[in-house]
């Protein structure tokens, strides 16, 4: 394979980072060449994060170039729409469609951010990551959601079960359970869906 780009976005606080540690984790147990870059924002909860993973032999530099992702996985719509430009209309743009609202501040209509991202590419998958999450037993897990749905679409080179390695390398015994449940539930929902 010569390359798998994803890009991860999101705000601080909804696992990002742990997203993108579980994929380079799974491409390492594969035996692929992976770069895993962060790119935060304010540092604090409620400030941009994007995480750029590269995998494959020419997976050189750390950052995937504008107009080259293979997948993006936006835990927010308006970081989904923010990070548009690094998409095709071929690229699958997974969105959870809760947003992440910060007291006092004024969000866009979610749905004329969902549509806009639907006119630049009709590969858009729209997830309550939210719902699923809860259903899982907690609302931290949608991370762990869109994890599972990135699975179900078929982007990254590795087997679902080397992902679920890794989820269980990465997260505590106590929580493990419940993110376990979270990926499957993510993953189910994005199979039901197509």
């Amino acid at each position: 394979m010569d390359s798998c780009n994803i890009v991860l976005a999101g705000v601080g606080g909804l696992g990002i980072l742990l997203a993108a540690e579980i994929i380079g984790t799974a491409a390492v147990k594969e035996g692929y060449n992976v770069r895993v870059s962060e790119l935060h924002g304010m540092a604090q909860r409620g400030g941009a994060v994007v995480s750029h993973v590269r995998i494959g032999e020419k997976a050189l530099a750390p950052t995937v170039l504008e107009g080259t992702a293979d997948a993006i996985v936006s835990l927010e719509p308006m970081e989904a729409l923010r990070n548009i430009k690094f998409a095709t209309p071929k690229t699958i743009v997974l969105v959870n469609t809760k947003p992440f609202k910060i007291s006092g501040t004024k969000y866009p209509e979610v749905n004329v951010l969902l549509e806009q991202l639907r006119n630049f590419t009709k590969n858009t998958i729209l997830i309550d990551a939210a719902a699923l999450a809860e259903k899982a037993g907690t609302g931290i897990t949608q991370n762990v959601v869109m994890m599972g749905a990135l699975a179900a679409v078929k982007r990254l080179p590795m087997k679902v079960e080397t992902l679920k390695e890794a989820l269980r390398e990465l997260v505590p015994t106590k929580y493990l359970n419940i993110n376990m449940k979270a990926f499957e539930l993510g993953y189910d929902y994005v199979k039901a869906s197509k």
